[in-house]
């Protein structure tokens, strides 16, 4: 089996955060988010439950979810992306918002941003697949979307080991 044929498939770089009533927040970069129904809006997320943010995700039962421009570099990518919420701070010294659940979100290199109340979750073995019901949504810059394929042709991104189009070599 030649499983880069998944390569194939169209994807983008998302950025996707919550804030649990604690006050704990976990944001990370996600390759597998997408719309799922138009009525009622809601997308599906995908998260890796070694990721901090897969557990504030399940507490918080919210999530924002914000696909990434062309704008954004290796620098920021690698903010949300190479780093732990656990010891790094991911929204110090950048701009960003919050919705109206509390959850952060960046708007800089960001094309849009969507707000949802967890109705569904699934475990995928790996990962957690959240199914979020859109509350709010939002527009934020006129930039082309950052796909996959961008990344990994132009800015040569890796796939990191927790990601969901991880493929051993």
């Amino acid at each position: 089996m030649d499983a880069t044929a998944l390569f194939k498939f169209s994807s983008g770089l998302y950025v996707v955060s919550a804030r649990a009533d604690d006050g704990d927040v976990g944001a990370c970069v996600i390759n597998t988010g997408l719309q799922l129904t138009s009525k009622p809006l809601q997308v599906a997320v995908v998260v890796n439950k070694q990721n901090h943010t897969e557990q504030v995700i399940e507490k918080a039962g919210h999530f924002a979810l914000a696909p990434l421009t062309q704008t954004a570099d290796m620098p920021f990518v690698g903010r949300f992306g190479f780093r732990s919420s656990t010891d790094f701070d991911k929204f110090e010294g950048i701009q960003s918002d919050m919705t109206g659940n509390g959850d952060p979100y960046p708007t800089e290199h960001v094309a849009a941003m969507v707000s949802c109340k967890v109705v569904q979750s699934l475990d995928v073995g790996t990962h957690m697949l959240f199914v979020g019901e859109l509350d709010d949504a939002r527009n934020l810059l006129a930039e082309e979307p950052l796909t996959y394929a961008y990344y990994h042709a132009v800015l040569k991104g890796k796939t990191p080991p927790k990601a969901s189009s991880y493929v051993p070599e």
